[in-house]
Parts: C-alpha cells; sequence; structure tokens
C-alpha cells in the first residue's frame, strides 16, 4: 500500500497572515517556516481540573511528555474551528459542535529542538471546552500514533509543574502570554459573586428606566387590531436579532431568563444581559460582563463511546471573551483575507450576493439548519467547498415564515392603504429576500401607525460592515411635528450643491427626504445599549440614488434623552455663561438635520480608476463611524447654511453649537467601540485642536464663536472628500489619530461620573405590554 502523502501547511508571515504558498510538514519544521496549529484544552468545572495526554513515544516533538488535550496542525486550506473539531475527534474520540470550543487567545510558539533539526515557529489559536465534570477513562478513543496516555490535573498543579520546568511536561512559560489560560480560569471561578453582583448594579444604574405610554387615540378599531400582529412581529423580529450577534446567543438568553427568579445575582445578569442582547457591554467597549462559566448547559449522549452509568458530556456553549467582530454573519475563525481570497475567485453576481445586506457566508462543516443541510436548494449559492452564501429567507426561514403570517393578518386588519402595502410587501420580502419594493413602500407610508421592521443598520459587522441586522420600530405618528419638520426636505437639493467638497464629486440630483415624527411605542431587534432617537433609511444605495431616503424622529425619546441626560451634563461640562445655550429646540434640530444630511455626500462613488463604487463598500470597517460622523459635523454646516439663508431663526446661531458640545460628551459615554460614540469623538478632538472648543482651569467647556463656523467647514470638507475618494487608508489614519479619549475627554468624563448623569434610557413599553396581554 502507498504511503498517504504527507500533511502540507500554510506558510505565513512573522506577522501571521497567508503568503498563498504551502509546503509538506516536515519542510515547515526544517526551513522553521510560520504556520498555523490548534491547542484545544478540556477543563472539568467541578473538579478544577484540566485535561492532560500523554504524547506517543513515536512522536517528533516532545515524545513521551504530558502536553494539551488535543492539539495539531491546521492544515493548507483548513479552518481553524474544523482542525481543532477534527484532533479532538481523532486524538481523543471526543466528536463536538463548535459552539463547545471558546477560543482564549492567539500564541506564538518559537523554538528549536532536536538538536537544531526541528524548529517550531508557530501561532496557536488556543481553545477552552469547559465540562461540568471529568469525562470518565473509559469514554476516552486514544489514537495510538499520537497519545499513549490521558489524565486529569488540577490547574495549580499543573502551573507549578510548568513553572518548575519539570520534564515530564511539553514546556510553556506560565509568566508569559500563555499563562493567560490559568489567569482566565482562576478569574473565572474565584469566589465574586458579591462584587461581581455591584459591578452589575453600577453597570444597570448607568440606565434611566423611561416609561412610554403613548396615546393610542387617533387610531381606527382596524388599525388597533393591526398593531397587536405588529407588535408580535416585532418580537419575532428581536429572536432574529439575537441569532444574528452570536451562534450561540438565543440559547444563553433562554438560559437566563429560565433562571433569572433563582437568586438577586441570576437577576441581575439577565436584567443587564436584556438590555445588551449578549453577553458583551456596549457601554464598556463590547467587555464581556458574562463568561462562559454563566452560559448555557448542553447534554451531547453520543460524543464519545459509551459509558454504562454515564449520561453523556454536559459542557457549557462557550462564547470568546472578545465580541467576535463578524457577529454570526461569517464562519466564527474566518479572517478578512480568507474572506477576499475567496470572494477573488467568484463571479460577479457571487461577489455581490457574498457583500450583500441580506446574506451570510458560512462553512460546509459549520452547525447548519437543517433544512440547509438536507438540500441544496434554489436559494442557496455553494460557490465553494471552503466558504459559501446563504440568503437570510433560508438562514433565518422559520422566524421569517412566522413574521410574514403576522404582517399578512396586520394588513387584513388595517384601515390605512399605505400601512397595508407596507406590511405587505415586507411579509413578502421576508420570504424572497428582495427588500426593494418593501422599502420603498416605507418610504411612501402615511399612516397614524409608524413601522419600520426589516433588515437595516450594518453597525454589528465589525468585519465589512456588509451584513444588515434586523429591527423594528413601532410608534404612533404626531402629526404637528411633523408638520414643523418639512422645511428640512426640501432644502436637500441645495444643501448638497454647496457642501463643502469640490464640486466635482456632488451629486447632480437628490430627493427631498421625507420626515416622519412619532412617539415610540415599541421596538425590538438591533436596538441593544443607548437608545436611537432618529433614523435614516433605507440604506440599499439603489433606492438612494433612486428615490433619495426618509426619516423617522422618535420624539418622545429625544425629549426623555435630553431632560435625564443632556441638561445635567450640560450643568456639570458647560460654563455658565454658555449654559443656558443648551436647550431643547437647537438640540432637537441637530438631530433632525443630522438625518437628513445622511441623503446628502457621496454614497456611489467612481474611483481614480474609472471603476463605480459604493462609500459603503470601499471603507467597509470605517464606513459606521466616518458615516456618523459626516451626518453630525455637515449637519451642523447645514444649520448654520440655513440660518444664514433666513429659513431658520438666528437664535439657533449659538445655542446649536453648545447642545452640539454637550452632545458630544452623551455620545462618547457610549464607547468608543460603538460608530456613534467612535464618530463623536473624532469630532471633538477636531474641534478641540482648531480652538473652537475650550477647556477651560475649573474644569468646563465652552465654545470660540469666532473659530467654530471654520473648524465645522474643515472637517465635514474632510471626510466628504475621504467618503468621494472611498479612501480606506485616509479613513483610517484620521479615525485613528482623533477617534481617541483624549485628556480633555477624559476631565469631561469625571465630571459627569461623579455627579452619577446617566448614560442613557431603558425604555418601558407599558402601552405595548398591555395590548400584547390583551392579543
Amino acid at each position: 500500500m502507498a504511503a498517504a502523502p504527507e500533511e502540507r501547511l500554510d506558510v505565513l508571515t512573522a506577522a501571521g497572515d497567508k503568503t498563498g504558498v504551502s509546503k509538506p510538514r516536515s519542510e515547515v519544521h526544517r526551513d522553521g517556516d510560520y504556520h498555523r496549529a490548534v491547542h484545544v484544552w478540556i477543563y472539568s468545572e467541578s473538579t478544577g481540573e484540566l485535561l492532560l495526554q500523554r504524547r506517543a513515544d513515536c512522536k517528533d516533538s516532545w515524545p513521551s511528555q504530558w502536553d494539551i488535550s488535543s492539539a495539531g496542525h491546521i492544515s493548507a486550506g483548513d479552518s481553524s474551528l474544523s482542525s481543532a473539531q477534527r484532533e479532538l475527534h481523532e486524538e481523543l474520540g471526543i466528536k463536538l459542535p463548535i459552539d463547545a470550543f471558546e477560543l482564549l487567545f492567539v500564541f506564538l510558539q518559537e523554538c528549536v529542538i532536536n538538536n537544531g533539526t526541528y524548529t517550531n515557529n508557530e501561532y496557536n489559536d488556543v481553545y477552552l471546552v469547559t465540562t461540568l465534570t471529568p469525562i470518565p477513562p473509559e469514554a476516552f478513543t486514544l489514537q495510538e500514533s499520537e497519545v499513549s496516555a490521558v489524565r486529569y490535573m488540577h490547574l495549580d498543579e499543573y502551573k507549578s509543574c510548568l513553572a518548575a520546568e519539570s520534564g515530564e511536561y511539553v514546556p510553556y512559560d506560565v509568566n508569559g502570554q500563555y499563562g493567560q489560560l490559568f489567569s482566565i480560569i482562576e478569574e473565572r471561578y474565584k469566589d465574586n459573586i458579591e462584587s461581581r453582583s455591584l459591578t452589575l448594579k453600577k453597570q444597570i444604574s448607568r440606565y434611566a428606566p423611561i416609561h412610554l405610554e403613548p396615546e393610542l387615540t387617533t387610531l381606527s378599531e382596524g388599525d388597533r387590531e393591526a398593531l397587536g400582529y405588529i407588535l408580535k412581529a416585532s418580537i419575532v423580529i428581536d429572536d432574529i436579532f439575537y441569532e444574528q450577534v452570536w451562534n450561540s446567543n438565543r440559547m444563553l438568553k433562554d438560559w437566563l431568563k429560565a433562571r433569572a427568579d433563582s437568586s438577586s445575582f441570576d437577576k441581575l445578569k439577565w436584567a443587564y444581559y436584556s438590555i445588551n442582547k449578549s453577553p458583551w457591554s456596549c457601554l464598556d467597549e463590547n467587555k464581556a460582563f458574562l463568561s462562559t462559566a454563566d452560559s448555557a448547559v448542553k447534554l451531547l449522549t453520543d460524543a464519545t463511546k459509551p459509558v454504562p452509568g454515564w449520561k453523556g458530556v454536559e459542557y457549557h456553549a462557550a462564547f470568546p471573551l472578545d465580541k467576535p467582530l463578524g457577529a454570526n454573519f461569517y464562519p466564527p475563525d474566518m479572517n478578512k483575507m480568507e474572506f477576499e481570497l475567496w470572494k477573488s475567485g467568484l463571479t460577479d453576481k457571487e461577489q455581490k450576493d457574498a457583500t450583500g445586506f441580506f446574506t451570510v457566508i458560512k462553512r460546509p462543516d459549520a452547525l447548519l439548519p437543517s433544512s440547509l443541510a438536507q438540500s441544496e436548494g434554489p436559494n442557496q449559492t455553494n460557490t465553494s467547498d471552503d466558504l459559501f452564501i446563504v440568503p437570510y429567507s433560508q438562514e433565518y426561514k422559520s422566524s421569517l415564515e412566522k413574521a410574514a403570517e403576522l404582517l399578512h393578518k396586520a394588513a387584513e386588519c388595517s384601515d390605512s392603504p399605505s400601512l397595508k402595502n407596507l406590511l405587505r410587501t415586507k411579509a413578502n420580502a421576508f420570504l424572497s429576500n428582495d427588500y426593494y419594493e418593501s422599502d420603498i413602500a416605507w418610504m411612501e407610508l402615511d399612516s397614524n401607525i409608524d413601522v419600520t421592521i426589516g433588515p437595516y443598520e450594518t453597525y454589528e459587522d465589525g468585519l465589512f460592515s456588509y451584513k444588515a441586522t434586523f429591527e423594528a420600530f413601532v410608534g404612533i405618528r404626531d402629526d404637528i411635528a411633523t408638520s414643523q419638520v418639512k422645511l428640512f426636505g426640501g432644502q436637500l437639493e441645495d444643501l448638497e450643491k454647496n457642501l463643502p467638497m469640490d464640486n466635482i464629486y456632488k451629486s447632480d440630483h437628490v430627493s427631498a427626504a421625507p420626515i416622519r415624527v412619532m412617539n415610540l411605542l415599541y421596538n425590538s431587534g438591533d436596538v441593544k445599549g443607548p437608545q436611537t432617537i432618529a433614523f435614516n433609511l433605507p440604506n440599499d444605495e439603489r433606492i438612494v440614488n433612486e428615490r433619495g431616503t426618509s426619516m423617522v424622529m422618535l420624539k418622545n425619546i429625544s425629549e426623555a434623552k435630553f431632560k435625564h441626560i443632556l441638561k445635567p451634563i450640560a450643568n456639570a461640562c458647560i460654563r455658565e455663561e454658555q449654559k443656558d445655550y443648551v436647550d431643547f429646540e437647537p438640540y432637537y434640530t441637530h438631530i433632525v438635520c443630522h438625518e437628513c444630511c445622511h441623503g446628502i455626500g457621496p454614497h456611489s462613488i467612481i474611483l481614480p480608476s474609472g471603476k463605480k463604487s459604493t462609500v459603503r463598500m470601499e471603507l467597509q470597517e470605517f464606513h459606521s463611524a466616518l458615516e456618523e460622523a459626516k451626518a453630525d459635523i455637515v449637519g451642523l454646516w447645514a444649520l448654520n447654511f440655513l440660518i444664514n439663508k433666513g429659513l431658520l431663526p438666528k437664535s439657533l446661531s449659538k445655542s446649536m453649537y453648545v447642545s452640539f458640545l454637550a452632545g458630544c460628551f452623551r455620545s462618547i459615554r457610549f464607547g468608543l467601540e460603538e460608530a456613534h460614540g467612535k464618530g463623536q469623538a473624532l469630532q471633538f478632538n477636531w474641534m478641540y485642536e482648531k480652538g473652537a472648543f475650550i477647556l477651560h482651569s475649573d474644569g468646563k467647556f465652552s465654545i470660540d464663536f469666532t473659530k467654530v463656523e471654520d473648524a465645522v467647514e474643515s472637517l465635514s470638507r474632510e471626510i466628504l472628500t475621504i467618503q468621494a475618494k472611498g479612501d480606506k487608508l485616509a479613513a483610517q489614519s484620521l479615525l485613528q489619530s482623533r477617534a481617541t479619549l483624549t485628556q480633555p475627554l477624559h476631565v469631561a468624563l469625571e465630571k459627569i461620573e461623579h455627579m452619577q448623569v446617566p448614560v442613557d434610557i431603558a425604555p418601558v413599553f407599558g402601552t405595548a405590554t398591555k395590548l400584547l396581554a390583551n392579543n
């Protein structure tokens, strides 16, 4: 029998990036090439023990020594997670799904052994599998060529042996990078319920509860009945969003909710999880406030060979300490380079689908819905053995079918023709994955019930800003407030013509953005953490170019934030002589202008090469923060432009700048991982450097009205030009240099913290809860 071909490994650069070259394993170690491997540790929670394997006597590195539970190279073309699964199964006979593997850190091991004949320059993805109890010895099936024995060893004892450099164990520097393995587990299992409870209480207290109970007196009987179905559909939308954030998020939600009444600590965990809709805190740079030890427990009866009297492997569904940049839109072990290499081999149509709003990217070995595993229907684009494209209509099929049925029922009840049309077309879009007609219907909505439901924003996609998350906003239209803001939509074309950028980049035609004002009744989906006060949609460049955008203002949310947050911030941070300029009218007017300004400036662009593209496609992960900064700063420029035209009162000319300054501190408190907070930090630091914002010796701030207009115009020009050129490097440079927490910002944030001003609000949907209870 012919010998099996030698395993090939991808050769990496010293920085860990693929070179595009692969070599046989023996040559990689002979030549000292950088390559990648996986380490999988199994940890028994009840005993505090790690599972160790003894390497076979025939191994070419560290033979007969005790080592990681399982480990192995990542073969050329393979993924990290599939390699971790494979090695565990081959070496120990344990077959686990991907949600059992928690990526702790990446460790670079550089060493030379075997008298200089074996060089190991290896990037190791270190995974942890957390089981409730030890796996019985009889359950293992050992691979004789790799493993001679296994045993459990207490974490502290194993750490001590490594520290003593015992020759029985493969060496790892516990005082170096690999020490993270021990510190993470030790911190996780400290008896610290009291301190964690105090931390959670402080985190929750940053949100001021606001009861939302808008009047329903303007609704007809048919619309009231429709509203009940719309609210139920919105709850389904929430379920989809939980799934989009992370692959086991819905399971964690159900787990925490079911245990919320078990103890005061469990109640706090559920309360803060409900605000963030994930185990990562929005206001703390997405730092995890829970760990895998808090996560759901799953039982697998067939993960190993059966053992009499043992029910099987019970493990915690794992999640990483760092929030996945790709959320659940891409394989968790996929990086940007892999995606780009794969995309380059696709047809134009497939590339468009791969980078589109309404698809996810999968691997064949991922945990797929059974409908996908059994069939490759016409809606599934299988373009590669490695990655493939799945439309939302297939990925979230059961939930979208349920939501579509509820929207059709709502449409049958409603007395409003435009609402009927929106609900029907949106229901059809959920099933077809084509949202064009329903987005047009949303723009034309003229109803006492205002509904926004579907996939829109791309903030969760931290890799590329390609993929849209599901959300729902349901409210009651405010006719008086809507009539008061119509001025802005009619001025967009004039604003576009006068934007502070070169004329070559300006659009010849901009459609006026209809503006609707409503009082929020209920929201769901992508509304975690800080609450939205307005939005400008759709984001589909086709519709933006053809029809422009529409804007929805949430007036009761704006009023609550101004009263409970902005006014106290102004009292803490703005100098006495300018404090009275902070008023609801300029604050609210700038919000309107901010949303309008999303609709002007570059969207579809022509690159220097002559290729047509979009700002979103070119700026990728930097798009969201820069677009929010653009809408903010160009919104200020636009307000000044309209004041000079006599369309807005001159009384706004100073108050809008001071209110904006106070608003900077409000948004930056959301954290610099969040697009609005990052964009606001960029603006503040630019304005401060230009002398428009002044920090005084008493720690309070003021505006220099002689410099502020030029500073606003210069930053507007900078951002608009970067967008128009699709200059990703310039966008990255601008954000990295100025979207930082500088000393003046620290001064302001410490003052606000000292006065215990809430960071944001947490809506309590009283009216909606009553309606749902009666339906």
